[in-house]
């Protein structure tokens, strides 16, 4: 399952997230996600706001814990997740993720992800 940890972590890499190119290929036409704000994206949604994310808020990749990935149909795989993001010195914000990848024609897209930020301890 290391294939969807590669995923992933490609949507966290700053010339990814900056590239609509890129974000398209990694996303469903249907993609959606609630994100950690409390909006709800759908694909052309998150390509114009990743896109326009500010340069320092883009580089900064979070660390990754407790990664698993569970096959729930032949052709489809729940990942969970927590991202850790630490900016400028300023105190972790971490955050529960899950994402639901679909294999559609020969390649895995992201159909679903929703961000949930745990309160500081």
């Amino acid at each position: 399952m290391e294939l969807f940890r590669v995923l992933e972590l490609k949507l966290h890499r700053p010339e990814v997230r900056r590239s609509p190119d890129a974000v398209r290929a990694l996303l469903a036409d249907e993609f959606i996600e609630f994100g950690s704000s409390g909006r709800i994206y759908d694909k052309a949604s998150i390509i114009e706001a990743l896109a326009g994310e500010p340069a320092a808020e883009a580089a900064l990749i979070p660390d990754v814990l407790d990664f698993a990935a569970c096959p729930i149909a032949p052709d489809v795989v729940l990942v969970t997740y927590r991202s850790s993001r630490r900016p400028d010195g300023a105190a972790a914000r971490t955050t529960l993720r899950s994402s639901i990848w679909k294999l559609t024609d020969g390649r895995w897209q992201m159909l679903f992800h929703q961000g949930t930020v745990v309160p500081p301890a």
